[in-house]
């Protein structure tokens, strides 16, 4: 039984032995108090796998007039998770952390429910570290995390990605040779990154072919602002502006492969899939992510010879632009400096399997 962060979960599911039943716990919804359907939930039941829709308070790491209203969200959510586990009955259930996965992980616990957990940062979520003191084993996919957790309970086995495939599009491209910008705001998209390519998309499309990933935000809609743009362009280069809510999953492998720069937040998993395919890409972090997190995934990424990093704070269209710019004109340059150092474990999902196989054995015994 699996929840938590989309790409490694995905990338589990995919090495999992045919005989596995799972359930996917997560978010239907990409924000709460918004309509739009989420990325995983979106992805999950074309999968045709079944998926368990569960809402609860996020953790406060410090008391605000919030704090009282959010421990009795996770109180709901924790009646939400043994229903569902009573239900669906797991033989384990294995976490990718964020906030979610706490009432879950409690009431496994309670439940006598085997627990494995997955870290993907560099450090530890908070989440995890709360929940590693119920599980069985934590899987880190770094060694710089180590230290976060009980060392007898802890096991390096890296952070799983999925195993691209190299398809056909569902949708068209421009038949010009072109250097293609792949912009992506994530699962959920990003408002920060989606205005930054509004103020230039006019510019970036007399030189590239732009496929755009925007998210499907009805606070903000964006993605409706974006195609009313692109319906008024010069026909000239409207055909070069790709948008799109979503990706397919079955779609990113072959984006990536085509792709002369990806632009991104830093997410540790997609910087993990970054690094694997060795894809240049310029990443912009999320300046208010947990211990500066996203910072330190874009440095990590920078350091490898791989991209460039931009900050927020000071962060405009124009300038923005003349940095994808000078990216492309040098995209050669862009290559892994020392490929011993990319941490990149190809048996990661293999690994988290053998986990969930000793943890099950060990129930038994």
């Amino acid at each position: 039984m699996i929840g938590g962060h989309l790409a490694p979960a995905l990338a589990v599911i995919d090495a999992l032995p045919k005989d596995y039943q799972v359930l996917f716990i997560g978010r239907k919804h990409a924000f709460e108090g918004d309509a739009g359907y989420s990325l995983e939930y979106k992805t999950i039941t074309k999968l045709n796998i079944p998926f368990a829709n569960i809402t609860t308070g996020r953790l406060q790491r410090k008391f605000t007039k919030y704090t009282l209203l959010s421990l009795l969200k996770v109180l709901a959510g924790i009646v939400q998770a043994f229903s569902i586990l009573n239900s669906f009955k797991p033989d384990v259930v294995l976490s990718f952390g964020g906030y979610l996965s706490v009432p879950v992980i409690f009431t496994a616990f309670i439940m006598r429910i085997p627990i494995v957990i997955h870290e993907q940062t560099q450090e530890a979520g908070l989440a995890n570290r709360i929940s590693s003191f119920l599980a069985k084993k934590i899987c880190i996919s770094w060694e710089s995390s180590r230290k976060f957790f009980p060392k007898q309970k802890t096991v390096l086995t890296g952070n799983p990605v999925r195993n691209f495939q190299f398809s056909i599009f569902n949708f068209q491209l421009p038949k010009e040779d072109l250097p293609i910008v792949y912009v992506t705001g994530g699962s959920s998209g990003s408002h920060f990154v989606n205005i930054l390519v509004e103020g230039c998309i006019k510019q970036l499309l007399e030189s590239y072919i732009v496929i755009h990933q925007t998210g499907d935000s009805q606070v903000y809609k964006d993605f409706d602002r974006l195609q009313l743009i692109k319906d008024n362009l010069d026909p000239k280069i409207k055909e070069r502006y790709v948008l799109k809510k979503f990706i397919d999953f079955e779609d990113v492998g072959s984006i990536l492969n085509k792709a002369s720069l990806v632009i991104s937040r830093a997410g540790i998993n997609t910087v993990t899939e970054l690094i694997s395919l060795e894809k240049p890409a310029l990443l912009i972090p999320i300046p208010f992510s947990q211990n500066n997190e996203q910072l330190k995934n874009a440095l990590l990424f920078r350091s490898l010879g791989l991209g460039e990093t931009l900050t927020q704070e000071s962060l405009g269209s124009a300038n923005f632009l003349q940095k994808v710019k000078k990216i492309v004109n040098n995209i050669n340059g862009y290559k892994i400096k020392d490929k011993s150092k990319t941490l990149i474990n190809k048996n990661a999902a293999q690994k988290i399997i053998e986990t969930i196989e000793y943890v099950k054995k060990s129930k038994k015994d």
